[in-house]
């Protein structure tokens, strides 16, 4: 599946940065991050999947239900044998489910949204380069490491910028 590819090819990347910084600098406070550590937003990416991951079965999938899940953003090397594992766990078939969500946080009923597991995996891989565009913000400020010039950046922009240069 071409998805599960891009989902494989992302947090490979991710995960590799990772390597390269300390378990310090993982687990660190960035100013320009208003005090989130990069640990932070990887155990949300991790856990974004795991959320997919875990409703498969029933077909109901709450993000909001997260463990935030304080070991992940803590020790690197769990959250990189974590994202080792998520894509070869997408392999499913697609199928209907219903996103739970609230947007009121009055309200304690969520709505539902009819969703499908590969539209699902899609938005996980897009929120996943979000975050990592903030990370790469976060990876200036604690390293020097090297990143590789299309680290947190879209395909679709990666795909126009290559229009652009012709």
């Amino acid at each position: 599946m071409k998805l599960q590819s891009a989902v494989n090819t992302v947090l490979t990347q991710l995960s590799d940065s990772l390597g390269l910084l300390s378990s310090d600098q993982y687990a660190e406070p960035c100013c320009r991050l208003s005090g989130s550590s990069i640990g932070q937003h990887v155990r949300h990416i991790i856990e974004m999947f795991q959320c997919l991951d875990n409703g498969y079965q029933s077909g109901l999938i709450s993000y909001e239900d997260r463990k935030r899940d304080k070991q992940i953003e803590n020790e690197k090397l769990l959250a990189m044998q974590l994202l080792d594992g998520i894509a070869t766990g997408l392999d499913k078939p697609d199928k209907p489910l219903l996103l739970l969500t609230c947007y009121d946080d009055e309200d304690q009923d969520p709505v539902k949204i009819a969703s499908n597991y590969f539209r699902e995996i899609a938005y996980n891989l897009e929120h996943s380069i979000h975050h990592m565009a903030l990370i790469r913000i976060g990876l200036a400020e604690l390293s020097n490491i090297p990143l590789e010039e299309n680290y947190g950046v879209a395909f679709s922009t990666i795909k126009h910028r290559r229009e652009c240069a012709q």
